[in-house]
């Protein structure tokens, strides 16, 4: 039986509600015990007596309002949930009630007790829940280093890689799938290269047009061009003897990469608009996630650059082919997340640490924090509820025919989203607008082979909005721009 405490100073609804639940059954017996209160100050009193399981408060109380003793009531009640009840229908105060901790806020006079009923019964579902997971504590100490996290066989080689490269010098070329964490290992190989701390300097070659880029790498000088009002000095000039972390190198264009050969080949460079030659004392870890032999083969990137920079190569797995470790990383992450977000969901029930490990994530490990983080965002308490989750994605059945689900175009072509081509049952799979745009975009990419024009046109937007939105998306490029 569990104990219900009904706090409101209007009698006759509370004696209402008070003979409501108790004449609630399961199984043959009465579900609740239920206790009642008047003020604020006999609500800490009974609470700290009784220790109910759900609290329905009312928010105008004699001598407090509810929303001042919810603080008190949680540490006086420990994981109660506390339903706060209102006949004002202020938008800030919800806001305040649902920072401040409560389960959940409605208003009176209550249309339907049932629906009463069924908060308070996901109250106490909640609070179950809550007991459950407690063995799956984000407390709990996982394997990292840094901020790499994970035992698999694929992660417990890489790290030995890193080992060894960390004792040299030498150039280091990382690949791997977007969200797959590359600017943390160049991070990771840069800490541990030195026995005091040196400049790490980073840049991402997709995000900048290649005139900026050119002068972002090298520095400029005084009247180089248009703007250039002052010498600049550039990343390799900047990173001293530290690190140049060159992002998606795979995307830099064929201009630039003659240039970056001949700096990588003599060890040294000029600024934009410059004669001066200037030392690269600078290690250089570059990443991209395109097969760059590919992108050479297809004439899109050098292959006397590809051969300097693949010294030495790391491949980061997909976290599609490092499942088990995944909880270690929803630990992990939820720490930070709960920091950044001023929250402290800590417990994780199995059921949910399995639904988690069994999504796709095609983004990576990048998608699987930005999944927590609205998570934990939405979470009413200390629990990650699976409620705030993205659903499973149904198992496709395969054809004899090999056209799969039959929405292709009857030779093999590009397969439709399913939500455009067919009746959806159940509402809790229709797709967000995110994940209808992300699809909509993979589809036109296909339909495209790779080519950006040819997409921007489909879908009637400009090639930098196509490139955010690739990057936000983690949609894969390997075919032509």
């Amino acid at each position: 039986m569990e104990t219900l405490l009904i706090v409101d100073d209007d009698i006759s609804l509370l004696e209402s509600l008070k003979m409501h639940f108790e004449d609630i059954e399961h199984e043959g017996s009465p579900r609740y015990q239920v206790v009642t209160a008047t003020s604020a100050a006999q609500c800490l009193r009974v609470a700290q007596e009784v220790m109910p399981g759900v609290v329905i408060l009312d928010m105008k109380l004699p001598d407090r309002t509810g929303l001042d003793i919810i603080e008190e009531l949680n540490s006086l009640c420990g994981d109660a949930r506390i339903i706060l009840v209102t006949a004002f229908h202020d938008m800030e105060t919800t806001i305040r009630a649902m920072k401040a901790g409560a389960f959940d806020y409605i208003h009176k006079p209550f249309p339907d007790l049932a629906a009463l009923d069924i908060v308070v019964s996901r109250a106490l579902e909640y609070r179950q829940l809550s007991r459950r997971a407690a063995t799956v504590n984000v407390e709990t100490a996982v394997a990292r280093l840094g901020d790499i996290v994970g035992t698999s066989p694929s992660m417990q080689q890489l790290v030995k890689e890193i080992g060894k490269v960390a004792a040299s010098r030498a150039t280091v070329l990382i690949h791997g799938e977007s969200g797959t964490g590359k600017e943390l290992i160049a991070r990771v190989i840069h800490n541990y290269s030195y026995d005091e701390p040196k400049p790490f300097i980073g840049i991402n070659c997709s995000a900048i047009v290649d005139t900026l880029l050119e002068s972002e790498l090298f520095g400029h000088e005084k009247g180089a061009f248009t703007g250039a009002n002052a010498v600049k000095q550039g990343k390799f000039e900047v990173a001293e003897d530290g690190t140049v972390f060159l992002d998606e190198i795979g995307d830099m264009s064929l201009t630039l990469q003659a240039k970056m050969l001949r700096v990588l080949q003599e060890r040294e460079f000029e600024r934009v608009g410059g004669v001066k030659r200037i030392k690269l004392r600078a290690r250089v870890i570059a990443a991209t996630h395109r097969t760059l032999s590919e992108e050479v083969a297809a004439g899109r990137f050098r292959e006397d650059l590809y051969q300097r920079l693949k010294v030495i190569t790391l491949q980061l797995p997909p976290l599609r082919e490092r499942r088990d470790d995944i909880p270690s990383l929803v630990h992990h992450l939820l720490e930070r997340i709960n920091e950044k977000v001023h929250k402290r969901v800590t417990r994780v029930p199995p059921e949910v640490l399995d639904h988690l490990t069994r999504l796709p994530w095609r983004g990576n490990v990048r998608e699987l924090e930005n999944v927590l983080t609205r998570a934990v965002v939405l979470a009413p308490g200390e629990v990650l509820l699976s409620d705030n989750l993205p659903a499973l994605e149904p198992a496709q059945p395969e054809h004899a025919n090999g056209h799969g689900n039959g929405h292709g175009n009857g030779h093999g072509g590009p397969t439709l989203p399913n939500f455009l081509v067919s009746p959806i049952a159940d509402p809790s799979h229709i797709p967000t607008l995110e994940e209808a745009e992300r699809m909509l975009i993979e589809l036109a990419m296909t339909v495209t082979k790779g080519h950006k024009g040819k997409t921007c046109q489909i879908l009637g937007i400009s090639r930098p909005t196509l490139e955010r939105k690739l990057q936000k998306y983690a949609v894969r490029q390997d075919q032509p721009a």
